[in-house]
């Protein structure tokens, strides 16, 4: 006869590189997932596909209230733009989840192409009828954007912004109560069109004004040299088209000077530390500019009090680009972090992590990022062995690292009397950073506020 209250045996689980991972619930392991991942996009260990099927299967598992902020904090604090869509759409399936799908499908749409990027989600396997759920929130979305917005995300995809605009029968907020109908268009209304309702017509039409942006003035053929300088004259370029345009303005042979200039008066603050690292990469050349505008966006940073001990995964797959199609390595996310860490901690030991433990001299800027590379060989990942080595020979208020939590050995707890976190900057199934540590997903300067807000509760 088989006992009702007998133990509850866990199968044990591993890291891909093959150390004792923890077992933790679905909801843990969804935000895991969500936080670091490039939807669809293959990584170092898994492919994109198994990453959104997992996301799938986790969803009806899961607290649709928990469903929800894990969809509205991956757009809004990480600056994911898919995955939190994905999200949305599963939660449109369920029953259990659905009323909440209105509200924040048009908090997590913030750019108007991605009013059609959901739709192609919505019908990635299929095209099904789009629940009134959906329709509701697409709608709100829809009102949101300017003509301009609009117009500059207005493409000729398989589906469109107007084609969306049918769908769910967006009416501007401006305009009456009376309903808007194409016989008023064709026939002409009593009254004049409101604001709202003419850039809708125009978006109908295709008569929405070409917007003046750096795309459009180069793909029509302009010269890049004084497309880019007219664009910075008149103050067209925001922080990060700047950066990621770096390159570009480089080779087209702007002058540094005005670039410096423009530094000067760009505005930085919700620009991420690894941003930059990523473009002094693409334009070594001008890394002194570059750190310039990186430092700035640090500055006026509450101080975290106490001695921190920070240690860095510099093992070779955090060398890997965080996603096949993107430039950026998770080692430029660690290494922003401890960037902005350096600055903000009344006292800091940093040390990386690979096959050993180094210390790394606590300098600032990309000093910090050139002596974190080349502190040793990017190999193992033996987190355990350097936390187990930290314990033993220093006294810390907090311990916190940062990996993509592949360890090949068994992680031992913090310090007693101090607290340890780990922040997970990978998408990975199985992680080591539970247990007596604070488990942190995600790359973004928000991962930081968290501790703060954390310590002072």
């Amino acid at each position: 006869m088989s006992q009702i209250n007998a133990k509850v045996i866990q199968t044990p689980i591993y890291t891909a590189q093959g150390g004792p991972a923890k077992n933790i619930s679905a909801e843990q392991t969804l935000r895991r997932t969500v936080m670091c991942a490039m939807l669809w996009e293959d990584s170092f260990y898994e492919s994109g596909l198994s990453v959104a099927d997992r996301v799938k299967d986790l969803a009806p598992k899961c607290r649709p209230e928990f469903v929800a902020a894990c969809a509205y904090e991956a757009r809004t604090k990480m600056k994911l733009r898919h995955m939190p869509l994905l999200l949305v759409r599963e939660m449109a399936r369920l029953d259990t989840h659905k009323h909440l799908v209105k509200d924040l499908l048009r908090d997590v749409i913030q750019r108007a192409d991605e009013l059609t990027e959901f739709m192609a989600i919505y019908w990635k396997d299929g095209k099904t009828p789009i629940s009134a759920q959906v329709k509701k929130g697409l709608a709100a979305a829809m009102r949101k954007f300017s003509a301009f917005e609009l117009a500059k995300y207005n493409r000729d995809k398989v589906i469109k912004l107007r084609d969306v605009l049918f769908l769910v029968h967006s009416k501007p907020s401006d305009a009456p109560g009376d309903k808007f109908t194409k016989l008023e268009r064709k026939a002409g209304a009593d009254r004049k069109l409101t604001d709202g309702e003419q850039v809708y017509l125009d978006l109908v039409n295709g008569t929405l004004a070409t917007p003046d942006t750096w795309e459009v003035a180069l793909s029509a053929g302009d010269d890049k040299k004084e497309t880019f300088e007219r664009l910075m004259s008149e103050k067209k370029l925001g922080a990060l088209a700047f950066l990621r345009n770096l390159r570009n303005i480089s080779e087209s042979g702007v002058d540094v000077k005005l670039v410096q200039e423009y530094v000067n008066n760009l505005k930085t603050d919700r620009v991420l530390p690894f941003r930059f690292i990523a473009a002094a990469r693409a334009v070594p050349q001008w890394e002194p500019v570059i750190e310039e505008a990186m430092m700035k966006c640090l500055e006026g940073q509450e101080t975290i009090p106490g001695r921190t001990v920070l240690l860095v995964d510099v093992s070779g797959s955090m060398d890997a680009p965080i996603s096949g199609k993107s430039d950026m390595k998770r080692l430029d996310a660690a290494y922003g972090l401890g960037i902005l860490l350096r600055e903000v901690c009344e006292e800091i030991g940093i040390f990386t992590f690979s096959d050993g433990v180094v210390s790394v001299p606590p300098r600032s800027g990309f000093a910090l990022r050139d002596a974190m590379h080349s502190s040793q060989r990017h190999a193992s990942t033996y987190l355990g062995n350097a936390v187990t080595s930290l314990n033993a020979s220093i006294k810390y208020d907090r311990l916190i690292v940062i990996t993509d939590e592949q360890s090949e050995d068994r992680v031992p707890d913090p310090l007693k009397d101090a607290k340890g976190y780990v922040i997970n900057v990978a998408s990975n199934k199985n992680g080591v950073g539970y247990g007596k540590w604070m488990h942190i997903d995600g790359w973004s300067e928000s991962v930081i506020d968290f501790i703060r807000e954390f310590e002072s509760e």
